[in-house]
């Protein structure tokens, strides 16, 4: 970097102060902010024009952290796009703001004039709100709102044409996609979704991570030895379905079951959305489950986990209870969703209940060690749609080899379903309608962090995408597409925003 462009990068607080000095002398400072990952001529001309409008021109791009246009994005790490900024005669500063917008930098930086693109004119059809927040702070600082007019590129377009990581597959899927849907119609899809009324149903998770160093053999006896680093809590299983519809959905309700000793009851209530409405039942001298996985600090692989639970059979009046809880509820939703990890709360009763009367029904049942591989999705007499990994599915098929296609047609048949899906990890997934067509979806990039909780955004996506009547292909490249952001958070720390998949959705088809 030579010095000249290297003079130019400041830090957020060298930028205010220089600010301050040059309008002091009578300097009218314009403000640039993006994220400016593929500097381009669109880019060029919007700095330029800006530049017209003052003496000094600022520029301030996004951080790589809070970069969320979509899969291996940015194309190109803030250091790098802050030097490309730097290296352009227009430009007099570049800094690197430290917040997700340019709200904060507005303020202390206070500019004479913040400059956008023509694009972003119309602040009202902004869908993440984020113009209209900064063209309110322009206001509240005493700052003028310009606006360029001039070429449009996109970045994320030139990154999708020339610097692709997609697998050809990928790549041709995406193409054949781009011709039979509009990016506006998808968009919408995922507002309409705010009609629904949903009821989750399911059992409550909680997701223990002790993080470690792997020390290695214990030198007396045949164990492996950890070093303790830290531990996080996370709230997954129903809990996380909830909350990740809760994103979407217009009304959610949860039902579902702690323990009364170690209940976690106010740790639970503060990690669901405040949109959630919950039922919580209690089964007698037991704890809220929880699964405690011992985790390899440097390599993030699991090492061992620990289940922590009482799965015996619901004691009667328990179950009597929970079931008129659910017959209540029942008529009020246009979709039921069931979470069903075998652990105890769902009941022969309650699935008998839930096959008649459920307005809509979605359910995912999960083979896992706690099981051991007997909550299969047979055990629901009728289901209109449901989701699995190809595991479970073979495992209720009694099936290790053969096609997958007439696996799902056969369980499909048998359940009666509208629709079905099975995923299969990073070969993407597949759904058969049994009216229409089977379809495959591969698998979409993404940064691998932890895979626990992907299957569980990915159903809740995909069932509110089900009943809302949309073709199967959409269902799953949405579903995919919730799949593909899970597998980027570690546990559940955070749900899947409508927002999160509004901007890969965009970055992806543009």
């Amino acid at each position: 970097m030579t010095s000249g462009v290297e003079n130019k990068i400041k830090s957020v607080a060298e930028l205010s102060e220089i600010s301050a000095d040059l309008k002091r002398q009578g300097k009218k400072v314009v403000l640039c902010h993006g994220v400016f990952d593929l500097l381009h001529i669109g880019h060029i001309r919007y700095l330029n024009q800006a530049k017209e409008h003052g003496d000094v021109l600022m520029v301030s791009l996004t951080p790589d952290r809070y970069v969320d246009k979509g899969p291996d994005r940015p194309a190109f790490t803030e250091i790098l796009r802050a030097e490309a900024l730097a290296s352009l005669g227009e430009t007099d500063y570049v800094t690197i703001n430290e917040w997700p917008t340019a709200e904060e930098i507005l303020r202390l930086v206070l500019p004479d004039v913040y400059a956008k693109g023509d694009e972003f004119k119309d602040i009202e059809s902004d869908p993440a709100g984020k113009i209209g927040a900064e063209a309110d702070v322009v206001k509240e600082i005493g700052a003028e709102l310009v606006f360029t007019s001039d070429i449009v590129f996109s970045s994320s377009n030139l990154i999708n044409r020339y610097l692709t990581k997609n697998s050809e597959e990928l790549d041709e899927y995406l193409k054949m996609f781009r011709n039979r849907y509009e990016l506006g119609d998808i968009l919408d899809m995922l507002d309409q979704m705010e009609d629904l009324k949903v009821l989750v149903v399911g059992d409550t998770i909680l997701d223990e991570y002790q993080i470690a160093s792997t020390l290695g053999k214990s030198s007396k006896d045949p164990i492996l030895a950890l070093k303790y680093q830290s531990h996080e809590l996370y709230a997954g299983g129903a809990l996380a379905v909830a909350n990740h519809v809760a994103n979407f959905a217009g009304e959610v309700t949860l039902l579902s079951m702690l323990g009364d000793t170690d209940r976690y009851e106010e740790f639970i209530r503060e990690k669901l959305n405040p949109k959630i409405v919950p039922y919580f039942f209690t089964r007698p001298k037991s704890p809220t489950t929880l699964k405690r996985r011992f985790i390899d600090g440097y390599s993030l692989s699991k090492v061992l986990e620990i289940y922590i639970m009482n799965d015996d059979p619901l004691p009667e009046e328990i179950d009597k209870g929970l079931c008129k809880q659910l017959e209540q509820l029942l008529s009020m939703y246009d979709l039921v969703i069931v979470a069903d990890f075998g652990h105890g709360l769902v009941s022969p009763a309650m699935v008998e209940l839930l096959s008649s009367k459920a307005p809509y029904l979605a359910v995912n049942t999960q083979a896992n060690a706690g099981n051991r591989g007997f909550n299969t999705i047979g055990k629901y007499p009728n289901v209109d749609f449901f989701s699995l990994a190809e595991h479970e599915l073979r495992l209720e098929a009694r099936d290790q080899v053969n096609e997958l296609r007439p696996l799902l047609f056969d369980v499909g048949e048998k359940l009666k379903a509208k629709l079905a899906m099975v995923t299969q990890g990073s070969r993407g997934c597949s759904l058969l309608n049994p009216a229409s067509e089977f379809v495959r979806i591969p698998s979409f990039n993404s940064n691998v962090v932890d895979r626990v909780g992907a299957g569980d955004a990915l159903f809740s996506v995909s069932a509110m995408a089900a009943c809302m009547g949309l073709h199967e292909e959409l269902v799953g490249f949405l579903g995919n597409v919730a799949g593909a952001l899970a597998v980027q958070i570690m546990g559940n720390d955070h749900s899947i925003s409508k927002q999160a998949i509004r901007k890969y959705i965009t970055a992806t088809l543009k």
